[in-house]
């Protein structure tokens, strides 16, 4: 396996700490997170003035010579699959993709094939410079399977890092939209029975949990207050549907990120989404509510009506801010036809 020399020197003013002083002067083609770089510190590969160091905590000054070598990302096992793919952006650091409803983000028992991840490392090819020293596209967060909406993979290690500092800080925006059941109005007096239910100024449903594993069936999340990681939800009605009201297109957007977040936290205040097969459930719908077409629509609904909209970070290596937005997919839209009547 081949490797990459990179020689420098420290600039002016350094930060207190080696890795720091490396991450912010090296070559930015050499695309080195700190964590990358702590890794090749405790392999021998970097040298301070033709010293090899051995502490990411070391001390450096201005004009001291660094010398990384950085060896050649290793071919993973990951298979590159030729699947078409919808791209928002990409530049030689990341990718932002419009994924379809349908297709699983990276490859999982029962879906070791034909996932995002496998279509990303055909269409990225050579541009993947390596993420923790493996050549393979940085999945920084995920969607289920049956949500259709956008996601931002990272194609260097630096940017993945930079990006999965956003998403853990929860700086990223991350808007959805979805169809659910009834209609989370502040005015409704069952939800001000609901515990982790509260309303914000312009009747924005708050939904404040924890979230964890269900306790007997392992492929799902529930809702705790003791237990589990910290949650919150913010819902925002955008339409209404029937006489009187008996579903709505509401907007989501999240303070945290989890595992099925808004279809646990929009059941857990009654407001299940029209077609979600694990927590929805199958609400039936009158007539004399709706048309006997918006009926059989929600019946008839596939997968859960939730879409990643809009997609905001800042790009962790040009510093640009980027926000994105991805319109309704066609299954969403025909459903909201529907239920318009």
């Amino acid at each position: 396996m081949g490797s990459n020399r990179l020689s420098f020197a420290i600039q002016a003013d350094p930060p207190a700490r080696l890795d720091k002083a490396i991450s912010r002067d090296a070559p930015e083609e050499a695309s080195l997170s700190r964590t990358r770089l702590a890794k090749l510190i405790e392999a021998g590969e970097v040298t301070l003035n033709g010293v090899v160091v051995s502490s990411a905590k070391g001390k450096v000054a201005e004009g001291d010579v660094i010398e990384v070598i950085v060896p050649e990302a290793e071919e993973t096992d990951l298979i590159a699959e030729d699947i078409p793919l919808a791209v928002v952006f990409e530049d030689e650091h990341l990718i932002v993709v419009d994924k379809p409803a349908g297709m699983v983000v990276h490859p999982a028992p029962g879906s070791p094939t034909g996932t995002l991840a496998n279509a990303l490392m055909h269409h990225c090819g050579d541009s993947l410079s390596g993420v923790g020293g493996e050549k393979r596209p940085g999945i920084v967060h995920r969607i289920d399977k049956d949500t259709s909406g956008l996601l931002v993979v990272a194609k260097s290690d630096k940017a993945h890092h930079g990006l999965a500092d956003q998403f853990r800080a929860h700086s990223a925006e991350r808007y959805y939209q979805a169809v659910c059941y009834g209609v989370p109005d502040a005015n409704d007096p069952r939800l001000r029975g609901v515990r982790g239910v509260s309303f914000e100024a312009g009747n924005i449903m708050k939904i404040t949990t924890h979230l964890a594993r269900h306790k007997t069936d392992r492929q799902r999340q529930a809702v705790y207050f003791e237990n589990g990681r910290h949650a919150v939800t913010r819902v925002r009605i955008v339409e209404p549907f029937g006489a009187p009201a008996v579903a709505c297109l509401v907007e989501c957007w999240l303070e945290t990120g989890r595992t099925h977040q808004i279809r646990v936290h929009m059941t857990h205040a009654g407001h299940g989404l029209v077609g979600d097969p694990t927590y929805g459930g199958r609400r039936k719908l009158a007539v004399k509510n709706l048309s006997e077409k918006g009926v059989q629509a929600v019946r008839d609904f596939p997968r859960q009506a939730l879409h990643a909209a809009v997609l905001g970070f800042v790009h962790p290596v040009t510093g640009k801010e980027l926000r994105f937005e991805s319109p309704l997919p066609q299954d969403m839209k025909d459903l909201i036809s529907a239920l318009r009547g």
